[in-house]
């Protein structure tokens, strides 16, 4: 049954709503508290009816979040308590493994870990708080933002983006300079290398090198002549 996105304007707690996915980006979140603490002197639930977040409903009636989960967690970090929902389907009548069959299938569910593995449904957190953070959806999502690519209506777009990014840039260049780290990235988007990924808007034939261990943010590798020498 599909009840055609039936807002629900009754306020629905946000540590109610289950996350589909396992992680978010720190810096996206960061971004959008911000974006709300400039919107604290219009109305809250002016607010909050412009920013309606997709649930769909499942066992026991359990309310689990499909998109926005960076948004619900910027308000959960402001102390903002609930938030509106929109109902895109009504799954509550389906069990077990056929509920999450049915949900990815749709593109409503995306059980990674923050190293890119996929893990079992069980290992979903349960709640928005219990996300965590990968930095690679915080450089994907940025790079989007400045142009590195389209936005695509592909379902986790920016993930595959992270994944592509994951084994190029270390965590800790993204840590220590995101700007740096933002810049690789750009250089690494625009290359043909990057050709298959959603929304990429490259020139056809480009290639870039791949990174050296110092712009992986790690220490320059000997060569070989230098460790025979060594």
């Amino acid at each position: 049954m599909n009840p055609h996105h039936a807002p629900i304007l009754h306020a629905t707690p946000i540590k109610k709503l289950r996350p589909t996915q396992m992680t978010l980006g720190m810096h996206e979140v960061g971004k959008k508290r911000k974006g709300w603490g400039e919107a604290k002197a219009a109305k809250l639930d002016m607010f909050l009816e412009r920013h309606m977040v997709p649930v769909v409903v499942g066992p026991g009636k359990d309310l689990y979040l499909i998109d926005h989960h960076h948004l619900a967690r910027a308000l959960l970090e402001e102390k903002v308590d609930s938030v509106f929902v929109t109902v895109v389907d009504d799954l509550s009548m389906v069990k077990g493994q056929a509920f999450w069959t049915y949900m990815e299938f749709h593109g409503w569910a995306h059980p990674y870990d923050a190293k890119g593995r996929r893990r079992d449904y069980v290992d979903l957190p349960k709640t928005i708080a219990a996300m965590v953070d990968d930095p690679y959806r915080s450089l994907s999502g940025e790079l989007r933002n400045a142009g590195g690519y389209a936005k695509d209506a592909q379902p986790y777009a920016e993930f595959v983006w992270a994944d592509f990014l994951r084994p190029l840039i270390k965590a800790k260049a993204i840590d220590k300079d995101f700007a740096a780290a933002l810049a690789q990235a750009m250089k690494l988007a625009k290359s043909g290398d990057a050709s298959y990924l959603p929304g990429w808007c490259g020139a056809k034939g480009e290639g870039v090198a791949a990174p050296s261990e110092e712009e992986k943010g790690g220490k320059p590798r000997r060569s070989r002549r230098a460790d025979a020498r060594a």
